[in-house]
């Protein structure tokens, strides 16, 4: 029996979802960055230091990836290439297979419209995009990037609102920072932390959203 057709139509028209954390795993957090020392024998305090000087202006679309990594590595001469990190750091962004489906399988149910609030770098979102068919779910991409707002910023979110004309009441916002959400909140944004698929699921259930979870438990 297809599970949708024992609850009510969905109060909610449009899904806000950041990506890492969500629906990928977080492009270059400090795991990665903590890998990368290791793997690449970088001082991490030093290379943590000068990350967190220079990413946020990363994020907004103000540097290049080049730019940024010659702030943070290539500042001195390295045994290995700019080409070799680059790909190193790509390789760090892997998808969450169930969350993907959940969020297809939400989208082609109930017709909604699915749009990213995303704090990220041009180069690293547009590999994830590509990478992952991210745009064959994202109607749009309201990305750090692109619009040059970052979350916290409450223009950010608002934006999103213009971009999709969507309205707050009929929107939910997931993200797995508490804060992020919170700000949507604040915002009249119906919100919703991500914890695990299971969570998300059983709470987006409660919206009228329900997913085949069986195959998306399932997927490879």
């Amino acid at each position: 029996m297809n599970p949708s057709s024992t609850h009510h139509p969905p109060l909610l028209k449009t899904l806000f979802l950041d990506i890492g954390g969500v629906l990928l795993t977080n492009g270059w957090d400090h795991q990665a960055r903590q890998r990368a020392a290791t793997t690449f024998d970088l001082d991490y305090a030093e290379l943590d230091e000068r990350h967190h000087l220079t990413f946020d202006t990363y994020e907004e679309g103000k540097l290049t990836l080049d730019d940024y990594l010659a702030r943070v590595i290539f500042y001195q001469p390295r045994p290995f290439t700019v080409e070799d990190f680059k790909g190193y750091l790509f390789a760090q962004s892997q998808p969450y297979p169930e969350m993907l489906h959940l969020f297809r399988d939400l989208k082609a149910r109930y017709g909604l419209k699915v749009a990213a609030i995303s704090n990220e770098g041009r180069e690293l979102t547009v590999y994830r995009i590509q990478q992952f068919n991210l745009d064959t779910l994202f109607d749009a991409f309201i990305s750090s990037c692109f619009v040059h707002y970052r979350k916290p910023d409450p223009d950010i979110y608002r934006m999103a609102l213009d971009v999709t004309q969507a309205t707050p009441q009929e929107s939910l916002y997931i993200d797995d920072r508490a804060m992020f959400v919170d700000i949507a909140k604040g915002l009249g944004f119906q919100g919703l932390q991500h914890t695990n698929y299971d969570a998300t699921r059983d709470a987006l259930a409660t919206w009228g959203l329900v997913c085949d979870w069986d195959s998306a438990r399932h997927v490879a």
